[in-house]
């Protein structure tokens, strides 16, 4: 096993950075070092389908991130696109390999397996393309994603089609099928139930633990443990994860689960892409390249032209439209499985199956080819015309504050910042706390603001601004550090419970600092002298002076605050100068 692991991981590499380095992508080098390690290429490993098996479960993960990131709200505004254009792209695509492939000869009932088959995408290949190119946002990205969802769903019921169309046909429907049909229903209804109340309650308590991989673990148990119960039921595993990531979608813990989703999400999708390339039969390219290159040209452009009238139709500009079609213009992962169930069936010759198999590999590889073209071709055109041509601009939205540590200070600015409508997201790492906010009504999630992984789930490096409310002084500098190394750009404002604490975020690379008792102190202050009879303005002019000589203390002392006898001598100093500032003010006064 190890063994095996050491030549993937020097495959991938190799492979990958070279395929980004010459503009193609991470997913192409991933399948080219499948084929040169696998049984066709060198033959260094040969258990194709053992590997490719548990690769899978890099897409599984994949939908439950996707589902996480996907709140129901936002699955309610994009129905009409996945029932809409996800359907008529599936319908009008398998409509249209399905005439060309009786076309060529074959059967009625293989020609419409073949060509809903091949209608469908790689939701792990396109969207991991689109998340490199940073498109997943645009408007392409958000039909693409619609088009995808719906073609996840109607595999399902594909998978369950081809049987029925086998040479014993469809038989009756038994008490056993009414049975498990019930049963299916039932369990749905049933993870709804948990994922909405009872995991968010199992995810509380293991937080509460304070155990980083205890709730890693837990976050691996949840996507395992719904994959399997739909393996069970014969049902897509990658759609009961995508279900289960829609259900936390809303909850506190949706950042912290993404972070310690996302390593093995990558780890196993290369792995998963890597197996793809193993499975191609390089003796069968070989002995057929005519037929084999015009069987993916063919069915490449029959996607192309489909989702690029799709696009048009919807409303997308040329170039969006071209992006679209490009982007899920392949063949899709559940093709292995439906044509390996039609030809156990007798729907496929295997000589056949193994042939189309090919084609969905091959197809694959031309989605990065394509879109580096497509990419050429726009930069040539750029240079050519006075004024860039028109492109189909994702809609303006506002970036977001991020908001570390909810407690009493995070939270009034974030009230400030709720009620000027500016969007933000606050992480917490008490789940008490957390829970005991979000009961009133206050969007916060759970999570260790210093780390990298969860910084990155909640999107610093498109933020606006990071409001460093942390109480506890380590926690406070360590999240400082790791923003202030990752992103440079950010703009932190930090809150200091001390004078020391505002030294060390200082000493972090913090340029505004606040510290939480100064500014109430003095002002309570100015409120005790007018008490005692000073007057307004003068009690106003002495907490003036007072501010603008301790803030301008406090910066000039920057880098000595580690120097004990030096600082004491500073402050003695100090302490002299505001008397005579006081003198001088009180002077002042008594002259007007």
């Amino acid at each position: 096993m190890l063994a095996e692991a050491a030549i993937f991981l020097t495959a991938a590499v190799l492979a990958v950075p070279l395929s980004r380095r010459l503009g193609l992508g991470s997913v192409l080098g991933y399948l080219v070092a499948g084929a040169v390690i696998g049984p066709a290429g060198l033959g260094i490993v040969f258990n194709v389908n053992d590997i490719l098996h548990f690769a899978e479960f890099g897409v599984v993960l994949l939908l439950f991130i996707i589902g996480l990131e996907l709140q129901p709200r936002r699955l309610w505004l994009l129905r009409k696109a996945i029932l809409g254009m996800g359907a008529a792209q599936v319908l009008i695509t398998g409509a249209a390999l399905a005439g060309a492939a009786m076309a060529m000869g074959v059967a009625l009932r293989a020609a419409v397996v073949i060509g809903l088959t091949l209608a469908l995408s790689s939701t792990a290949f396109a969207l991991q393309n689109l998340a490199e190119k940073n498109q997943l946002t645009t408007r392409h990205g958000r039909v693409a994603f619609s088009i995808l969802l719906f073609q996840d769903l109607a595999a399902i019921p594909l998978i369950a089609f081809v049987p029925l169309v086998g040479p014993r046909g469809p038989g009756p429907m038994g008490e056993d099928d009414l049975l498990k049909a019930g049963l299916t229903l039932g369990v749905l209804i049933l993870l709804c139930v948990v994922g909405r109340y009872l995991l968010r309650y199992a995810l509380r308590i293991v937080a509460l633990a304070a155990i980083r991989e205890l709730f890693t673990a837990m976050a691996l148990l949840v996507v395992v443990a719904i994959a399997l119960l739909m393996q069970s039921l014969g049902l897509s595993m990658a759609l009961g994860a995508f279900l289960a990531g829609l259900l936390l979608a809303d909850s506190e813990y949706r950042h912290a689960l993404e972070a310690d989703i996302e390593p093995f999400k990558g780890l196993l999708l290369g792995l998963f892409f890597i197996s793809v390339g193993m499975s191609l039969n390089l003796g069968m390219i070989v002995g057929r390249p005519e037929t084999v290159a015009a069987l993916v040209a063919g069915l490449v452009a029959i996607k192309l032209a489909v989702l690029y009238g799709i696009g048009r139709t919807n409303g997308l500009g040329p170039s969006s439209a071209r992006a679209l079609a490009i982007s899920i213009s392949q063949g899709g992962e559940f093709a292995f499985v439906i044509f390996a169930v039609a030809a156990g069936t007798a729907v496929l010759d295997p000589a056949d199956a193994d042939l189309l198999k090919a084609v969905v590999t091959l197809s694959m590889a031309t989605t990065p080819i394509l879109a580096a073209c497509e990419e050429a071709v726009m930069k040539r055109r750029l240079a050519r015309q006075a004024t860039p041509p028109e492109y189909d601009a994702p809609p303006e939205e506002q970036r977001q504050v991020i908001i570390a540590g909810f407690g009493r200070f995070g939270q009034i600015v974030a009230r400030i910042l709720r009620a000027k409508k500016i969007p933000f997201t606050a992480l917490e790492i008490s789940p008490d706390q957390v829970d005991f906010v979000r009961r009133f009504g206050n969007e916060v999630f759970y999570g260790d603001a210093s780390r990298i992984d969860l910084l990155r789930a909640a999107k610093a490096d498109q933020a606006a601004a990071l409001v460093l409310a942390i109480d506890e002084p380590d926690a406070s500098v360590r999240t400082a550090e790791t923003v202030r190394e990752n992103f440079p750009k950010l703009p932190i404002y930090a809150r200091a419970r001390n004078r020391n604490h505002a030294y060390r975020l200082m000493d972090a690379g913090v340029k505004v600092v606040w510290r939480e008792t100064f500014l109430s102190s003095i002002d309570m202050a100015r409120a005790v002298l007018q008490g005692l009879g000073v007057p307004d303005d003068e009690a106003a002019s002495a907490v003036e002076t007072f501010r603008r000589h301790d803030e301008r203390r406090l910066y000039a002392h920057h880098g000595l605050h580690n120097d004990t006898q030096r600082m004491q001598d500073l402050a003695k100093a100090a302490t002299k100068e505001l008397e005579e500032l006081f003198a001088a003010d009180a002077a002042e006064h008594s002259r007007r």
